[in-house]
């Protein structure tokens, strides 16, 4: 078993483990609003769009302090956010156009400002995470955003679901609709910001969909894919963690991929909805069908003469 508790002996790799519990059950928590509602370009989006505000930050505070990096990605993938439904509101776009125009004009201005300004961290860093360096002030920050992120969904957990699926409803109950999604957009950005370090920009739609995605395949049930999605993700994040320092492998890649086999057993072997449960259920029928015409089955001789 030492190679299970050796990692645990070491400070690093202890704050690590915490912090990547703490992201990949936020993110799986999250996730289950995004898949209903159907929010997967809208946070592809704006993952990529913190680029940018991390360079601004960087820049203006003259190196890596935390509170500029935070600022900085909050206000670029805000702006992203409102800026794609201004367009679709003053214009014939629709919302997906304008964010697929905003958030790679963002990301292109992210690189450039990289460029122009020798912003001396490796792009890399940013763009595929590097949660082996995480400080005790960024654990701080995701203690912070996990604890504000994961009770405020789970207190509005029923006006947003009715908010989902029905937004003319809901607003018929009183609900404040755009209030809602301000809300939910806000806790996305938060969420991204924590789990920038871990996954990178390219890698946090991954963390933040496949656990609620697994659990979607797995039930029907709307607390499930909540609670459900954060255990998945925080076992997720673990396991590739471990992984990632066992094998000296990048840790996001390794998260992402520990996630992607979760995801792709549950589509495969679901009770409910996999594949290979429908495949059977086909050849049931099919087979049903045979039986009642025994003339058409293999190797029947039709019906015989009385």
């Amino acid at each position: 078993m030492d190679w299970l508790t050796e990692p645990f002996q070491h400070e690093f790799m202890r704050r690590v483990l915490v912090g990547g519990a703490l992201i990949g059950f936020t993110n799986g928590f999250l996730g289950a609003f995004v898949v209903l509602r159907r929010l997967a370009l809208m946070a592809d989006s704006l993952s990529h769009s913190l680029l940018p505000g991390l360079a601004i930050g960087w820049i203006l505070a003259g190196g890596l302090v935390p509170s500029a990096l935070f600022g900085g990605a909050l206000f670029a993938a805000l702006t992203v956010a409102l800026g794609a439904q201004l367009l679709a509101r003053s214009s014939r776009l629709k919302e997906d156009t304008a964010l697929g125009i905003l958030y790679t004009v963002a990301f292109s201005v992210g690189i450039v400002l990289i460029g122009l300004f020798k912003v001396r961290v490796s792009l890399m860093h940013w763009l595929f995470g590097n949660i082996l360096g995480l400080s005790n002030t960024d654990l701080w920050m995701i203690w912070g955003i996990s604890l504000v992120v994961v009770p405020l969904l789970a207190a509005l957990q029923r006006p947003l679901l009715l908010t989902l699926f029905d937004p003319t409803v809901a607003a018929s109950q009183g609900i404040r609709v755009n209030l809602l999604n301000f809300v939910l957009m806000t806790c996305l950005v938060l969420t991204m910001i924590a789990s920038l370090q871990a996954v990178g920009v390219i890698m946090l739609l991954g963390l933040l969909i496949a656990p609620a995605a697994t659990v979607y395949l797995l039930c029907d049930s709307y607390p499930a894919m909540l609670w459900g999605g954060g255990l998945i993700g925080m076992f997720g994040s673990c396991v590739g963690l471990l992984l990632s320092y066992r094998l000296d492998l990048p840790s996001g890649a390794c998260i992402v991929l520990v996630l992607g086999a979760i995801f792709f057993a549950a589509y495969l072997f679901s009770p409910r909805y996999g594949l290979v449960r429908r495949l059977r259920r086909a050849r049931h029928f099919h087979e049903e069908s045979l039986a009642r015409w025994p003339g058409d089955a293999p190797g029947g001789g039709g019906e015989k003469s009385p």
